[in-house]
């Protein structure tokens, strides 16, 4: 049997066929509707066919319609058998010279209870992820310690996010916006968890974290970009909070230490596909 690799890696060889990958790797298992990646990437609708009708024809990515929506996903088996062959074929079976992972931070598992420390990012850290900060740091203090950051953070947090975290209870004197470069320093703490909780900054190709922390998309609509009466954009904070508190909830549930890391990733995936719904 002819093994499919030259022709995925010969695909993959393109900077931007890599970089469409590279995005739905990003946003897996999500599936990203066709105009969301040519937007995050700057291509034309046309190029941007051409790129992903490549990628299925290697077999890396596949389609689904969703109504009149094209959406794109990573075809993780065909993935991994890749690079399986590349791992066992070409680097015969020696993890410690081929897989990164032989050198990567220890396992998240650990006998000495610990904190962890996770962090959420988003486009603007005004709303959403401050939401997220704060609710694991109410909900999980003891086990967490919770950061958030932007990407390209406004200079002020929203005051519809902070008067209803006033609302609800939770105390915002230490809260601000943060750039993403301040928790990507030498004095930045190691992380071992990292969301994403909005499309655009899950989109955008960031270095890798040191330490390899586990990651997710957790994505959640934003509710600054809300339009209509004063009800319907508090409805729409209401909204993003709720979603934010019962996946955080049932993260913070988790029994970290008994989990590797693969049914830890695989658990906080899941947590990423609950649906928006209230919970408050």
């Amino acid at each position: 049997m002819i093994s499919a690799v030259p022709s995925q890696l010969s695909t993959l060889g393109h900077p931007q066929r890599l970089a469409i990958f590279r995005l739905l790797m990003r946003r897996y298992p999500d599936r990203v509707p066709a105009g969301e990646i040519g937007e995050a990437l700057g291509l034309k609708p046309s190029t941007l066919s051409a790129y992903l009708a490549a990628l299925m024809s290697a077999g890396l990515v596949d389609q689904e319609r969703a109504g009149t929506s094209l959406r794109y996903a990573v075809a993780m088996g065909a993935v991994r058998e890749m690079f399986d062959d590349l791992l066992l074929d070409c680097c015969r079976g020696r993890p410690e010279l081929c897989d990164p992972r032989s050198a990567a931070a220890p396992t998240i598992r650990t006998e000495t209870p610990r904190r962890f420390n996770a962090l959420f990012i988003c486009t603007g850290n005004s709303a959403r992820s401050i939401f997220a900060e704060t609710l694991l740091r109410d909900l999980a203090g003891d086990r967490f310690a919770a950061y958030s950051a932007g990407t390209r953070p406004y200079s002020e947090l929203n005051p519809e996010a902070i008067a209803l975290l006033q609302a609800k209870g939770h105390d915002t004197s230490g809260l601000r916006a943060k750039n993403i470069a301040e928790v990507r320093g030498p004095d930045a703490p190691a992380f071992d968890f990292v969301f994403t909780v909005c499309d655009h900054a899950a989109n955008e190709d960031c270095p890798a974290w040191t330490g390899q922390p586990i990651s997710a998309h957790w994505g959640v609509p934003d509710p600054v970009k809300a339009e209509g009466t004063t009800a319907q954009r508090a409805l729409a904070f209401q909204e993003a909070y709720a979603a934010l508190k019962h996946r955080i909830a049932a993260f913070a549930a988790l029994p970290i230490a008994e989990l590797d890391r693969i049914a830890l990733q695989r658990a906080i995936d899941e947590i990423g596909r609950i649906e928006l719904e209230e919970h408050q």
